[in-house]
């Protein structure tokens, strides 16, 4: 699967020297030079393709100019980025050509073989995008090393806040912000509790997180003073819970004062708290005396091809187009969709503005590469019910290192 790509160019060009023009193969190129008819598959969110004037619309005529080789004829076809994977694996013949999906989802392609590594000019162009900025690199390569597709935008949490609560030097420290206002934090939601252990050295899956034998290691001396921790964050007065959307809600009725959410919910946000909105990436929290950095799970969503295409070359060429750099500040232009490019997000427009900054920020700071491999998935459900046991009382200050064992314990017989 990973050579796809090479042999797929290879049996072109053998094919094109037998008879003498790519005709031949049944590509649709005629043999005086004239452009080849392909046909391309895409999958995307209904928002990128809700009219003739929407995103991906203009990003094919773009394309299609910019590639006088090909004459295309576009098929699109409403798939979330969330749902691509799940598709996908049931018959990768007869998926997209093109298509997007969350990096989590990316041990899913690989498995099923619905995945085509990058070409070397994407991954060039990839390098390019991401220089300085490894993390959203990071999100798109396997287990094996190899990089398979290019991130259009990056995915994390961060923090809002209400301004007049807080000082410039109370934000970076979640203890400060808890001695002077209500902070509403997901503690059942297992995808914001690892910001806690992992920003304490804690690791999944290995230093990278592709290591699957590695496992969760959040236990010892050092996971049992974070549970520690959790559980006097959670009997502070100050603490609130945040569930099905009561952070937001208390944000507007003032019963909170802080929230930790995404840039889906920034408009919200806004609403809620007029000109006294703020955000900014994660804070520090206090643990054994020393202040230790929240990270958050860092993702993107990506633009890929299918191994499977009959057109490999156009493609590897238009995932890596939807992605670029001139589709990612239209994409920001149109829909305000925080970009992962580097040159993008120094843009005086992206620079401008604070959610994006925040997200940028977070995912350069405060952040860790969210695991995309198989094992990945058994570890979400055992990271909410420890969430819940502190919620809920059942992990204490005397018994926190042993719960927090048996934690990870429980772990053992999934992985």
């Amino acid at each position: 699967m990973i050579a796809r790509w090479n042999k797929a160019l290879a049996a072109l060009a053998a094919c094109a020297l037998f008879a003498g023009g790519l005709s031949a193969c049944g590509t649709g190129a005629s043999a005086n030079g004239d452009a080849e008819n392909i046909t391309l598959v895409v999958w995307a969110s209904q928002e990128d393709q809700a009219n003739e004037d929407s995103w991906l619309q203009e990003m094919e005529k773009a394309f299609q100019e910019e590639h006088p080789e090909y004459n295309i004829t576009w098929k699109n076809q409403v798939v979330a980025s969330a749902d691509a994977a799940g598709v996908a694996k049931q018959d990768p013949t007869v998926a997209a050509d093109v298509y997007s999906f969350a990096s989590d989802q990316l041990g899913t392609l690989l498995d099923a073989g619905a995945i085509g590594q990058v070409s070397d000019p994407t991954m060039a162009q990839l390098e390019e995008q991401t220089e300085g900025s490894e993390t959203m690199l990071d999100t798109v390569r396997g287990e094996d090393g190899n990089v398979y597709g290019v991130p259009l935008a990056g995915n994390t949490w961060f923090m809002y806040y209400r301004k007049s609560k807080f000082t410039e030097e109370d934000i970076t420290s979640l203890d400060a912000m808890l001695a002077k206002g209500k902070v509403s934090f997901p503690l059942t939601n297992s995808w914001y509790v690892p910001a806690f252990y992992m920003g304490a050295g804690g690791e999944l899956f290995g230093p990278d997180g592709t290591d699957g034998a590695a496992g969760v290691q959040f236990g010892g001396e050092i996971g049992a003073a974070v549970t520690e921790y959790l559980v006097n964050f959670r009997n502070n007065p100050n603490f609130v819970l945040d569930q099905n959307g009561s952070g937001l809600a208390g944000l507007k009725d003032g019963s909170v004062d802080v929230v930790f959410t995404g840039n889906w919910d920034a408009a919200t946000v806004r609403a809620n708290l007029g000109d006294d909105w703020g955000v900014a990436q994660l804070p520090c929290f206090t643990l054994n005396g020393q202040q230790v950095q929240m990270k958050a799970f860092a993702g993107s969503t990506v633009y890929a091809w299918n191994p499977y295409s009959k057109h490999p070359k156009a493609a590897d060429q238009f995932a890596a187009f939807l992605s670029g750099t001139y589709s990612q500040e239209k994409h920001y232009t149109m829909r305000s969709v925080i970009p992962s490019d580097v040159k993008v997000a120094a843009t005086p427009e992206v620079e401008a503005d604070a959610v994006a900054q925040a997200q940028i920020d977070t995912i350069a700071n405060t952040s860790v590469v969210q695991p995309s491999i198989s094992e990945m998935n058994n570890f979400w459900v055992p990271c909410e019910n420890f969430g819940k046991a502190i919620y809920n009382g059942e992990v204490t200050l005397d018994n926190a290192a042993e719960q927090t064992e048996r934690w990870m314990a429980s772990y053992e017989s999934l992985m």
